[in-house]
């Protein structure tokens, strides 16, 4: 039974109570008592209630820093569908902005969620289904990844932030965010004023105009 149970959870990069159930012919209480050992000997690690990954398969992934970002964004999508990754965790992967994201997040037309686990947490924010666009497909083994890009992710984490004011949102935007504008390129700002263009939001708008105004955009 052991060495059943190292073969299954080596071989998928997350796991269902059902998918355990199947590979290991176990149901109900019996099934239980497997998942819960499992997790006492930190062999399988919960994302959230029902699904898990193996810390044999997080050991693996994460022998390769790109593998490991690829893998957290795999699971972000899976997580809570539908989502794209998006906001902090791109802006920072590409170095638009100076701090690290320790959280993966990602944008979702349901209800904003959080989900923590020992493995990473996974914040999603809820938008209107008109702007849950501006995404790129990438790869992770042989599955999609749904990304924002640059220009899209900037728009998510602008158009979600809250500012007081005109001068607040001023200030963060040329000083105190500490943006790095000269990451972007011509596709970076149309995807970002495609979106702009869909969000009919005064706040957008603004924040498009004082942009332009310093030469930014």
């Amino acid at each position: 039974m052991e060495k059943r149970v190292l073969e299954v959870l080596k071989g998928a990069p997350y796991f269902t109570k059902q998918n355990i159930g199947l590979a290991l012919q176990k149901d109900g209480e019996d099934l239980n008592y497997w998942i819960k050992k499992l997790r006492a000997q930190k062999m399988l690690i919960t994302l959230k209630k029902g699904m898990y990954i193996s810390s044999y398969y997080q050991d693996m992934i994460s022998q390769n820093p790109s593998d490991k970002e690829l893998y957290l964004m795999y699971l972000a999508n899976v997580l809570r569908s539908p989502s794209y990754v998006s906001l902090e965790f791109i802006l920072s992967r590409y170095n638009i902005i100076p701090e690290a994201s320790f959280a993966v997040t990602s944008i979702t037309t349901k209800s904003s969620r959080v989900f923590s686990s020992a493995f990473s947490s996974f914040i999603y924010r809820s938008i209107k289904e008109e702007l849950f666009f501006g995404y790129e497909n990438q790869s992770f083994k042989d599955k999609t990844i749904r990304v924002a890009s640059k220009g899209k992710a900037l728009f998510d984490f602008l158009y979600l932030k809250n500012f007081k004011t005109t001068g607040i949102m001023k200030r963060y935007l040329l000083e105190e965010g500490r943006i790095n504008w000269d990451i972007f390129e011509e596709k970076d700002t149309i995807d970002f004023m495609r979106a702009v263009a869909s969000a009919s939001s005064k706040k957008m708008q603004l924040i498009t105009e004082q942009l332009k105004k310093e030469h930014l955009l």
